[in-house]
């Protein structure tokens, strides 16, 4: 899922319009955009392998990735992590002030 902001700036970045790696996401507010899946697979067309090719300018909601963000029914957000990804427990460890900023760039998109 995009983010109206995550979609132009992915789209500056691979010199594409949007409609080319994402189509319309009614329904998922905030976000705004879904991208595109390869044929099959059903993996994100940025996935090379096992290689992000836009990292650098990935969207928001594969910054929180393996946390999926999910509003209960009293309408509180909650984090929770999904079991697919295999990097869990490796590599090195992500601090709080990591995910504060995160978190602050989270809520600064989502009140444009």
């Amino acid at each position: 899922m995009l983010l109206r902001e995550d979609a132009r700036t992915i789209s500056e970045a691979v010199l594409k319009p949007v409609e080319t790696f994402a189509t319309e996401a009614r329904g998922h507010g905030p976000y705004v955009y879904e991208m595109r899946k390869t044929r099959g697979e059903g993996k994100c067309i940025f996935l090379e392998g096992t290689d992000c090719s836009i990292y650098a300018v990935r969207p928001l909601v594969c910054r929180f990735y393996p946390f999926e963000l999910v509003t209960l029914k009293d309408g509180k957000p909650r984090f929770f992590c999904t079991g697919e990804c295999p990097g869990i427990g490796k590599g090195k460890r992500l601090e709080r002030e990591y995910f504060e900023n995160l978190f602050k760039r989270a809520y600064d998109q989502l009140r444009r």
